[in-house]
């Protein structure tokens, strides 16, 4: 079971713990972005909010659910793209500078992680900041696809919506009967963000690239999230067969109560930095990729 600590050695607890394990891996969700102004998808039971999320293969067959999902993209994106590190993610960037922890697996698709300065990243779900030609293969910066969006649906581009998670945005379905898709400027195909959606599943690489990690772990540090998906949960498994330690920093329940011995209800932006202070850990400077006029590298 979870030990049961005050509030006052929080901190020190899990300072301690990233002390006795220097190459914990951390794995981090969508409550770790909530404080950059990224909605999650679950309450603090773990329970989803809202509408069920596109699934992938219908997205690939559907022009329908293709255009649904680019209309509420559209109005939903400037959230994403103006969403900035919070302390969470600079107090991680400056733990892993400092060498207190092996490496960090994200279940996030907001790239919030390599903007703080983390180097040791990998992306789970991939980065919804890049769009992928679904017949070409051709990239693009999804910055660049709004310009696309903007000027073929001129009259959704100061459309105000209530935020989803990723980028989403409630529109509601009436809104989108006149909206107008924008393919591929290389090809005239379907464009899709690079981003696992529901219902697919992570690439093979990069499943065996984030098991390795685990198995060269020796504990594993989970951080805003419910572990409900099993992309996430895996891990834990992972470890607790391994006899591999287990801290949580999570608001809420987790899939995983009944395997982690560090269990702390705190939020990862308040938390983190006092971690970080403990262990001595300095931040990096965040990183500042410049965008030419298009938003393209």
């Amino acid at each position: 079971m979870a030990a049961v600590l005050s509030v006052h050695d929080q901190a020190g607890a899990l300072a301690d713990f990233l002390e006795r394990h220097p190459r914990t891996l951390v794995l981090t969700g969508a409550g770790l972005s909530t404080a950059s102004g990224i909605p999650d998808y679950r309450d603090r039971d773990g329970t989803r909010r809202g509408r069920m999320p596109i699934q992938g293969p219908e997205f690939r067959r559907s022009i329908e659910v293709q255009r649904r999902y680019w209309a509420r993209s559209m109005v939903g994106w400037p959230i994403m793209a103006k969403a900035a590190p919070n302390a969470g993610h600079r107090a991680l960037a400056a733990l892993e500078k400092s060498g207190r922890f092996g490496y960090l697996l994200t279940q996030n698709v907001d790239g919030l992680h390599q903007q703080a300065g983390s180097l040791a990243v990998l992306e789970l779900h991939g980065n919804v900041h890049s769009v992928v030609c679904l017949h070409c293969k051709a990239q693009f910066p999804r910055a660049f696809v709004q310009t696309l969006l903007n000027e073929a649906n001129p009259e959704l581009a100061n459309v105000l919506a209530t935020p989803l998670p990723d980028g989403d945005a409630a529109i509601e379905p009436d809104s989108l009967v006149d909206f107008h898709l924008p393919g591929c400027i290389q090809c005239g195909g379907a464009l899709s963000p690079d981003v696992v959606f529901f219902g697919d599943g992570i690439p093979a690489p990069r499943t065996a690239c984030a098991l390795a990690q685990m198995e060269a772990a020796d504990a594993l540090l989970v951080v805003g999230s419910s572990l409900m998906v099993y992309s996430g949960f895996r891990f834990c498994r992972m470890a607790a067969e391994k006899g591999k330690p287990i801290a949580a920093l999570n608001l809420g329940r987790t899939r995983a109560d009944d395997m982690i011995a560090l269990k702390i209800e705190e939020s990862a932006e308040r938390l983190l930095p006092r971690v970080a202070d403990l262990l001595h850990a300095e931040e990096p400077e965040e990183s500042h990729i410049q965008l030419d006029h298009r938003g393209i590298l």
